[in-house]
């Protein structure tokens, strides 16, 4: 699959700006650490990309729907490695790929969420004050700050240095992921 198909079919299921948002951020540190660990880019930003592509349109259904989608195509990999991307779904974590995902699929989200509540975002933004967030069961009540913790272990990295990772990668692509400073 072609980044091209896959950004295509993103855009046939999703519409949310965020939810498009969300699929790019975790595109980006998926592919960082494809660069990082000398893993398949392609394989691991296509994977990042489409992990809940069809979250808003099939919710009932999801992730079924877009790993059926990547199964038909022969891409089993990328469908095995988001059919396990939350650990209450029982699927086994048998490559790399599979726990880079469920690594980096809800603590960067929580890293934007931390980001958008600071008039600086992403500058400045330290890991050590994201996992004082975590810490707050308020702050995007919706993360599952286990899920979070779970990823880290799996993936088999620190959590602090995961994040500083995630934040370094982020903080790359700021204008784009509209997270710069806000002008006052």
């Amino acid at each position: 699959m072609t980044h091209k198909e896959a950004s295509d079919t993103l855009q046939g299921m999703t519409k949310s700006e965020s939810l498009l948002r969300h699929a790019r951020t975790v595109e980006l540190v998926m592919l960082a650490y494809a660069r990082k660990l000398g893993q398949d880019e392609n394989k691991w930003a296509i994977t990042g990309l489409l992990h809940d592509a069809d979250y808003e349109a099939y919710p009932a259904q999801h992730p079924n729907v877009i790993v059926n989608l990547l199964r038909e195509r022969g891409e089993e990999e990328i469908a095995h490695a988001i059919s396990a991307h939350y650990t209450h779904w029982g699927v086994s974590y048998d490559t790399l790929l599979d726990k880079a995902l469920i690594a980096c699929d809800e603590v960067t989200g929580f890293v934007v969420a931390c980001a958008q509540v600071r008039p600086d975002r992403l500058q400045g933004l330290e890991a050590k004050s994201v996992l004082k967030k975590l810490k707050q069961k308020s702050f995007a009540a919706s993360v599952d700050r286990e899920e979070v913790r779970q990823g880290a272990a799996l993936f088999g990295v620190d959590l602090q240095e995961h994040i500083s990772f995630i934040i370094d990668v982020l903080q790359q692509h700021q204008q784009e992921l509209q997270l710069q400073p806000q002008v006052t």
